[in-house]
């Protein structure tokens, strides 16, 4: 799925592809200054967690290149860090490129985004072997290359299973209200040659009862210690139904999402989107949470570059702080 590669850099700026667009056009943009990059990340033209991550990581070197002096520059970093708050990957890389001694920015974010080209695989290769053969997969949200900027990290899985001859079955939340979903995730498992069957968010349920859900794979944005992910809007829900139905819940997720300073999810701040993405009347009262948090408790496993991470979460999630980086050399 090379065609969807959803970051890159080119020449004097960050390219992207504009998320909005899909699945009816694609195109592809620039982000030439610090407030484009921030206004890509910020009105979701590039979206997904580790996606942003890099592209935030581009938007760095975009800033260095741009700024007037030291003041400027240390601002402009600070809001692309900002652009959204939910997802930690974006603050993590950020300060993993401005920590950069040598000032050389562009390879840092070079490197990130080879790195998660390399994890995504590694996580696709190790959730091979939780799914039997003709399984049939539920998932919400978007978490292939679009996603990611390498291969994807849940769907990436999906894809990988399927590249292994599981033939697995996949039905896909549409993920209101900005139909990540329907949008996104079909348009990316058409491309790859998955089958797929498109749902409305409350029909998970359903399906999970009448259809023989075998397991959910979700993305992530933020974990704390104790396994808490926020993620998605309207995935706490999901994991609730599939608990009832005894459905095995997954959450596919780099170790750069993995917030080890946070004990619980109590701390993850939660991003509010505008009343206009849902409003049907001017004058309605909107609550609009672009995410939510699903309790560690729910989740049966988290699946990583280091492999499985099983419950206790207290034990095992501070363990992956300390695994080393073997992804790279750092330079």
């Amino acid at each position: 799925m090379e065609h969807l590669e959803p970051v890159w850099w080119d020449g004097d700026a960050v390219g992207y592809v504009d998320q909005r667009s899909l699945p009816h056009a694609l195109e592809r943009r620039r982000a030439a200054s610090a407030d484009e990059v921030i206004e890509a990340i910020a009105t979701l033209a590039v979206r997904g967690a580790p996606a942003i991550g890099v592209f935030g990581a581009y938007g760095v070197a975009v800033a260095a290149l741009r700024a007037a002096d030291e003041a400027a520059l240390a601002a402009a970093i600070e809001g692309i860090r900002r652009a959204r708050p939910t997802a930690v990957n974006l603050a993590w890389a950020v300060d993993r490129v401005r920590a950069r001694t040598d000032r050389d920015y562009l390879a840092e974010a070079r490197r990130i985004h080879a790195e998660q080209r390399e994890i995504d695989r590694l996580i696709g290769e190790a959730a091979v072997p939780l799914f039997r053969r003709g399984a049939t997969i539920l998932t919400h949200c978007n978490t292939g290359p679009l996603a990611t900027g390498g291969f994807g990290t849940a769907l990436g899985a999906i894809v990988a299973a399927h590249a292994a001859g599981k033939d697995v079955r996949v039905f896909v939340d549409e993920t209101r209200p900005l139909l990540q979903g329907a949008r996104l995730t079909m348009f990316e498992l058409r491309a790859a040659g998955v089958p797929a069957t498109l749902i409305v968010d409350g029909a998970a349920a359903i399906a999970m009862q009448r259809r023989g859900v075998d397991a959910v794979i979700v993305g992530a944005d933020r974990i704390a210690r104790n396994g808490d992910t926020a993620n998605k809007i309207g995935t706490y829900g999901l994991a609730i139904v599939a608990a009832h139905h005894g459905v095995p819940f997954f959450v596919a997720a780099p170790r750069s999402t993995f917030d080890f300073s946070l004990a619980t999810g109590e701390g993850i701040p939660i991003e509010e989107r505008h009343p206009s993405e849902v409003r049907v009347a001017e004058d309605d009262t909107v609550y609009n949470p672009a995410f939510d948090v699903t309790p560690g408790h729910l989740v049966t496993a988290f699946i990583t570059e280091y492999g499985i991470v099983e419950p206790p979460y207290f034990d095992s999630i501070p363990e992956l702080e300390t695994r080393p980086d073997f992804l790279f050399a750092r330079a």
